[in-house]
């Protein structure tokens, strides 16, 4: 089989990291004198991937021209371009690959920062048609999943919403974990994606779809994540890496 496949999702609008993207797309925004995308850059081409696709929208030029000048050559880094209309996650992956592909895909959201052991998270992600990156991190909304970590739905514990494709599915019964915005497809994904319009959710399409595609839920002991999405988080990310980083060793920036 051919190398795994990464993708990074680039193409958000980051409002709520204004002013900052008011110049500039929520990619290239720095965190300890790396963009968020160099950073995700560095750690997908060191699992020896195939081929990165990052897709753009938001000052899209601006990252088109970033990743011309990119220093690592030894993985392929392709575009996949958003300019014209911002796709969602799920219609930005369908689009990505054109509806499908043969290898899975290791999809990664630019600001999302970790110690998650990305090698081993691949290696489980097998006899799977998704798997998930989960933890028991507070959220308001929560993927469930079974005793088997099956994915049987999603839940806002704000408003009571629950959304499943099994009737009277008892949230009582199930295990509340919140996604980490790193997940892998497979290509019976890609399959089933033919039917789903241009533009979509990836999350709207797992819970409408978990029924007829084994979903399945992974967590790893440890996992620390900061989600870039606002300002204040992004005060404190410099700080978060480095702690990291004297945790266990390893760089991530």
């Amino acid at each position: 089989m051919e190398k795994i496949k990464a993708m990074i999702f680039a193409a958000g609008l980051g409002t709520r990291l204004r002013p900052l993207t008011d110049t500039r797309p929520k990619a290239l925004v720095t965190v300890g004198g790396k963009t968020l995308l160099e950073i995700q850059l560095m750690k997908l081409s060191a699992l020896n991937v195939g081929e990165i696709i990052v897709n753009v929208h938001h000052f899209s030029q601006q990252i088109k021209d970033y990743i011309a000048s990119y220093p690592i050559k030894d993985v392929p880094i392709r575009i996949s371009d958003e300019s014209s209309e911002l796709l969602d996650t799920g219609g930005g992956l369908k689009y990505a690959f054109d509806g499908h592909d043969d290898v899975p895909v290791l999809v990664h959201n630019v600001d999302i920062l970790s110690n998650a052991d990305l090698g081993t998270f691949i290696s489980r992600a097998t006899s799977c048609d998704a798997a998930l990156l989960v933890s028991k991190r507070p959220t308001s909304r929560y993927i469930l999943f079974d005793k088997s970590m099956k994915m049987v739905g999603w839940t806002n514990i704000n408003t009571g919403e629950i959304r499943s494709p099994y009737p009277n599915l008892d949230v009582a019964d199930c295990m509340c974990l919140a996604f980490s915005g790193i997940h892998v497809v497979a290509p019976t994904v890609f399959t089933l994606m033919e039917g789903w319009p241009k533009k979509f959710s990836i999350m709207d399409f797992y819970i409408q779809n978990c029924d007829k595609l084994h979903i399945k839920g992974v967590t790893q002991t440890g996992l620390r994540l900061l989600d870039i999405g606002k300002l204040d988080a992004l005060q404190h990310a410099e700080d978060f890496l480095l702690s990291l980083k004297q945790q266990d060793g390893r760089e991530y920036d």
